[in-house]
């Protein structure tokens, strides 16, 4: 896939499916309007929200570590590239650069985004996978024309839509407790 068909995008929003309940990552393209919904992993969408309200821990977590192996063996994450959707299942790449060759490798776009986001790489979209959206996209987060941000105390809209403030987000996520998740049954 030719770069010249890939847009660059940004993390503009995470949200929660009305109907499903699961957690939706927006990407905006960079320079224009179009944006990109894709479903994700409850897992990842903490991973996402947790780097885009700049929280840290004393110890790496798995995209942390990931980056750190990267670089340790001497390699440089350049790019995630969003490259396709077959059967409602989003595909991506994750692109590095090791003495001076690039080697591409496929990665869920949750995982890729997340990547991107502690390596400070952009992030890439195939152009046909951008949609026009009939929401506003404010600089945090969604805007839905129709919603009284007012009514909305308690930062939740009822589009699913988490308070787009960083300071919120990050609130939100030192207060969550293990408990919030439910149990893990392998």
């Amino acid at each position: 896939m030719s770069e010249s068909t890939m847009c660059e995008v940004t993390v503009a929003s995470l949200g929660l499916d009305r109907t499903s309940g699961a957690p939706i990552v927006i990407l905006k393209e960079k320079e224009g309007e179009r944006i990109l919904p894709i479903w994700i992993g409850p897992g990842e969408a903490s991973a996402i929200a947790m780097e885009l309200a700049g929280v840290r821990f004393a110890r790496p977590l798995t995209h942390d570590l990931f980056n750190a192996v990267v670089r340790g063996l001497g390699s440089a994450f350049v790019r995630a590239l969003i490259t396709k959707v077959i059967d409602n299942t989003y595909y991506a790449s994750l692109v590095f650069r090791r003495n001076g060759e690039f080697i591409s490798i496929d990665s869920r776009p949750s995982d890729s985004i997340a990547l991107a986001l502690r390596a400070e790489a952009p992030i890439y979209a195939e152009e046909g996978l951008l949609e026009t959206s009939p929401f506003g996209i404010a600089e945090g987060g969604l805007e839905d024309p129709t919603e009284d941000p007012a009514d909305d105390p308690q930062g939740v809209s009822e589009t699913g839509e988490v308070a787009s403030s960083e300071e919120a987000l990050s609130d939100y996520l030192k207060n969550l407790d293990p408990e919030d998740f439910g149990r893990f049954e392998p």
